[in-house]
């Protein structure tokens, strides 16, 4: 069985001070294997990363009709927010719309990762709610499905209708049938597959025709929204935001806690899982950028890519004391 190699370095001086070893598959338009770093069969909890898989029965219910949702709610149930104002306000609105508020979310709440909305809830003593939550989106987007389908409030547990929805849809794209569930940070299951299995998914996004059959519709719209929504699906400042703009064609971007990260080439039906053995997000953005450049849709001087792939490293005194780079075999 192979094992994780190094992708990304983090250089002090002549020294390569500490390695972040990772594994990563890129998958073409029917699932087979283009290139993969590592072990393809390596068991993953892709996290955040299937946000967009457990997005598919949303629309392919028909709620998502239903209820009218547009590119902005497709966008916000595949985020991982920052709990900006442009954030919690949609989502809000997206409650109220289905007659529903707060207390009705199960993801629970803790501050916004938006740095101004951060600070500023501290200096007022303001407590946050489960909108400020990055899985508001996603659990805004369970809670439509459940009411399409009149099924309970227990959105999350692992053998409500809306949970059983988004795992067909999961073991069907990925073509894996799941060994498991963890439970996500935002109470949620998330359910063990590979990281062959992840990139597989990821190519069937990309290769999928609007109008074609109900699920290859689902993703063309989930894909689209992201692309069209970037600020909606991380926040300014953040990596899946940034990189998605700065492709140079369209790519949707999406992170997973514990250094995971998919990315869908529509244009060139490749889809990409990433895995960064040791959790560490510098890792995960330093190499999922690296492999948009690899691929050609990311230009390695901009200054976005250098951003992530050639990181400076700086003390207190703002003097350049190393950097975050690609391994040399990575690249």
């Amino acid at each position: 069985m192979s094992q994780p190699i190094p992708m990304v370095e983090i250089w002090r001086g002549a020294l390569a001070e500490s390695i972040h070893f990772g594994q990563a598959v890129i998958c073409g338009p029917g699932g087979e294997i283009v290139q993969a770093w590592g072990d393809p069969d390596a068991q993953v909890l892709p996290r955040s990363s299937c946000k967009m898989l457990q997005a598919l029965p949303l629309i392919e219910s028909g709620a998502a009709a239903a209820y009218r949702l547009g590119a902005e709610h497709l966008a916000l149930a595949c985020a991982s927010h920052s709990g900006a104002a442009i954030h919690t306000d949609r989502v809000n609105r997206w409650l109220t719309d289905l007659g529903l508020g707060d207390d009705d979310l199960r993801c629970g709440g803790h501050l916004p990762y938006d740095p101004q909305t951060h600070d500023a809830m501290l200096c007022a003593g303001t407590t946050p709610c489960q909108m400020h939550n990055n899985c508001s989106g996603k659990h805004a987007g369970f809670l439509t499905l459940t009411k399409h389908l009149g099924a309970g409030p227990e959105y999350i547990d692992i053998d409500h209708p809306v949970q059983r929805a988004c795992l067909a849809a999961y073991e069907e794209v990925t073509g894996i049938t799941s060994p498991g569930y963890g439970i996500d940070g935002c109470s949620a299951p998330n359910h063990i597959t590979t990281l062959h299995g992840m990139a597989r998914a990821m190519a069937f996004f990309a290769n999928a025709r609007d109008g074609a059959d109900a699920r290859q519709t689902a993703a063309v719209q989930l894909w689209q929204a992201m692309v069209r929504h970037p600020e909606l699906v991380a926040g300014e400042g953040r990596a899946c935001t940034e990189l998605m703009r700065a492709c140079k064609e369209p790519v949707a971007l999406k992170t997973g806690a514990e250094a995971f990260y998919i990315a869908i080439l529509p244009q060139r039906g490749l889809g990409i899982a990433l895995k960064i053995a040791d959790g560490t997000t510098r890792g995960s953005q330093c190499a999922i950028a690296a492999l948009l450049v690899r691929l050609g849709v990311l230009d390695a001087d901009h200054p976005t890519a250098q951003k992530y792939m050639n990181t400076p490293i700086s003390n207190a005194r703002g003097t350049v004391t190393g950097v975050i780079r690609p391994s040399a075999t990575f690249l």
